[in-house]
């Protein structure tokens, strides 16, 4: 990895990545918060903004997917704009692009001129389809590549349409989580080779890995390939998700014989229904399950919550995302953390030896721009525009 230099912003905090450098072309989606995170780790990440935005909506500010960056401001299709990059990739470990296929080396800022310029460079491309491929070349968000892989098929109910998870799964699970892992394989290879490589993170990909278990289970006969039907898709009745008397909800995982007991104790199931052998049975089960959601209707989500508190009987309040950075666990772990004014996840996981920190709030387009020149030695980035921060 490039020694980070005095000034860089990388060693306050500190992080197992203190001394990675990170070029980011920025874009929407899984690239930025692969780069987030490899920035919340303590590498220098260097935002390529582009006029105008990258599109996203959200007040610069407040896009706390940037934060652990700084920003240069540099127009893709100016003449000096490749020249500037190669620079930037020149002096990288790093460099993460979200582009079509071909549209990088359309700029002239491919993997070919990047490796010619730094041979050990990992060149990091995020996509939803891939660099190849019959739909490569085409438009894509998140629910269609859940969809294609069938991950999107296995959510929902049973009757009626599958429900979209967010973005999560796809843009970030399937996305940054693999490019990341993808880009620092590449770095420990580069480490021993002295050789770069590109990597091909597809949100495709990474998805239908993430399936492996379930296609595994469906191999054995053991999954039904169809919605809530299944141990863990919502079928099972000590797995799953019952309204309270208040409108709240309270998700079930009772899965083993031990804690489904405990569980069934604790909600009153009569002896019958706390039959750890008959439970198995899928012929049991909407009788079990209606059962179960008429107990839970009887009582508040948050007298549930108390009945079942300190149990392993393996059952929690489901909370908002306003909610949750006040649950007493997430609050005693510091799970989310507060900076800028803004309550935010904080970086994770966490590190005995190095650990991560937000060094800094989200990146403003080009306000880094004088910093970055000094700290790379890239003196052109000077007139690229922005006030330092």
């Amino acid at each position: 990895m490039t020694a980070a230099t005095a000034g860089s912003g990388t060693a306050e905090g500190g992080g197992p990545l203190v001394g990675m450098r990170v070029v980011e072309l920025g874009g929407i989606g899984p690239g930025p918060f692969a780069a987030m995170l490899l920035g919340d780790l303590g590498a220098d990440v260097v935002r390529v903004d582009r006029p105008g935005g990258a599109g996203s909506g959200l007040d610069a500010g407040a896009d706390i997917v940037n934060r652990n960056k700084r920003s240069v401001l540099i127009d893709l299709k100016s003449p000096d704009a490749a020249g500037l990059v190669l620079g930037l990739a020149a002096r990288a470990d790093v460099l993460i692009e979200g582009f079509r296929p071909g549209v990088a080396e359309r700029l002239g800022v491919g993997p070919e001129p990047c490796l010619a310029r730094n041979p050990r460079l990992v060149y990091g491309r995020m996509t939803g389809w891939g660099q190849d491929g019959p739909l490569a070349p085409r438009a894509g968000h998140d629910i269609g590549y859940l969809a294609l892989t069938g991950a999107l098929a296995m959510t929902g109910p049973a009757e009626g349409p599958p429900v979209a998870p967010a973005n999560l799964l796809g843009d970030y699970a399937g996305g940054s989580l693999y490019l990341v892992t993808g880009v620092l394989a590449a770095l420990h290879a580069a480490r021993s080779t002295g050789r770069g490589q590109v990597v091909d993170a597809a949100i495709v990909d990474g998805v239908a890995h993430l399936s492996t278990l379930i296609h595994g289970l469906l191999a054995a006969g053991a999954w039904q390939d169809r919605r809530a039907a299944n141990l863990l898709d919502g079928g099972c009745p000590y797995y799953g998700v019952y309204a309270t008397a208040d409108g709240g909800h309270m998700a079930v995982g009772a899965l083993e014989p031990r804690f489904y007991a405990e569980f069934a104790r604790l909600l009153g199931l009569d002896e019958a229904e706390r039959d750890t052998a008959d439970r198995a049975d899928p012929a049991r089960w909407p009788a079990l399950r209606a059962r179960i959601a008429a107990r839970f209707a009887t009582r508040t989500r948050a007298e549930w919550a108390q009945v079942f508190d300190g149990s392993d009987a393996c059952v929690e309040p489901v909370l908002s995302l306003g909610e949750a950075p006040d649950h007493p666990h997430l609050a005693a772990r510091g799970t989310f953390t507060e900076h800028g004014g803004i309550r935010q996840p904080a970086p994770a996981p966490r590190f005995s030896g190095t650990p991560a920190a937000i060094r800094r709030g989200p990146a403003l387009p080009g306000a880094d721009a004088e910093a970055v020149a000094r700290d790379w030695d890239l003196p052109e980035l000077k007139t690229q525009g922005g006030e330092d921060r």
